[in-house]
């Protein structure tokens, strides 16, 4: 077992804390030292041996918790949120090297964590829980890509899907959903992924649209479907433009109450990820082209995919 607060003892050097439980359980001294050097080896630790835990860093401390538990060679192990005590650039290093060292060893790790980078980068398969159920048991793509119901949707990804109340309509067997003043065509392919969706014409159900599916439609015009917006707000990241955006629809809450307290903080405005290279301004009028092969459909009642 790992824990968030290390539990290191604070007497004992790095070499004593790691050997400590193979001593208790009575390991020859001369299979401990060796045991310890081999797991020291791996971490990256054979210089802090001798060190004591108040004059390490929080990555070093976390990585001599890690040997601690894994001297044992134990068949499974179980970490309770490990990183949530390190600062930002230290927890995405300690998160690969974790992801290293579990490979490495091919030791089932059991991780528990409420940031989903670090589920969605470590784990091979990540469980979603609510007030203690399971809401959906994936890969991290198909989470993504997938999501179960209302709630896996607006908790993976960052920024959240945006989630709207569309009418399904049809017009000579094609079908389109109506997000407020708004038209989205669904493409053949999706509603054959879909196809109680024919089933719900004149119903209203929730459309779910990942930011990462909305473009300028200036720099992207290979996407038919357009909508019109006026930007609120531009988080330039260097790397792409977060934009909010007006769409004279105001979202869905979110089911997740962290993301939901987000969406107030801007008025409920629809969140896009484009290019670096677009000119989008704030307050001018834009068109938004859209990726509907990657439209995401829900039922309103119960909060499950359709």
């Amino acid at each position: 077992m790992e824990f968030q607060n290390y539990a290191l003892y604070p007497h004992m050097t790095v070499g004593k804390n790691m050997a400590y439980p193979l001593k208790i359980a009575g390991v020859p001294k001369d299979e401990i030292e060796r045991r310890v050097k081999e797991t020291a080896g791996v971490l990256q630790l054979e210089e802090y041996l001798d060190r004591k835990p108040g004059n390490l860093s929080g990555g070093q401390r976390q990585r001599v918790a890690m040997g601690r538990a894994l001297i044992r060679s134990p068949k499974v192990f179980l970490m309770d949120e490990p990183l949530s005590n390190l600062d930002a650039k230290l927890r995405v290093y300690m998160r690969t090297e974790i992801a290293r060292i579990q490979q490495e060893l091919g030791i089932t790790t059991i991780y528990v964590t409420h940031d989903q980078g670090e589920a969605m980068t470590m784990g091979d398969r990540v469980v979603v829980l609510k007030d203690g159920e399971l809401q959906q048991a994936d890969a991290p793509a198909n989470l993504y890509t997938a999501p179960g119901n209302m709630f896996v949707a607006g908790f993976i990804g960052s920024p959240a899907m945006n989630l709207f109340e569309g009418v399904v309509t049809e017009v000579e067997g094609a079908l389109a959903v109506s997000i407020g003043p708004n038209s989205l065509d669904i493409p053949t392919s999706v509603v054959e992924r879909h196809s109680e969706l024919r089933n719900r014409v004149g119903d209203t159900i929730a459309v779910g649209i990942r930011p990462d599916d909305m473009y300028d439609a200036a720099l992207n015009p290979q996407y038919p479907t357009r909508l019109r917006g006026t930007p609120l707000l531009l988080e330039s990241l260097g790397s792409e433009i977060v934009t909010h955006l007006d769409l004279g629809v105001r979202p869905m809450d979110s089911t997740d109450p962290d993301v939901e307290e987000l969406g107030d903080a801007d008025g409920g405005a629809v969140v896009a990820r484009f290019s670096p290279h677009s000119t989008v301004a704030k307050g001018q009028p834009i068109e938004i082209s859209v990726d509907t092969q990657r439209l995401h459909f829900f039922d309103i009642a119960s909060g499950n995919r359709i």
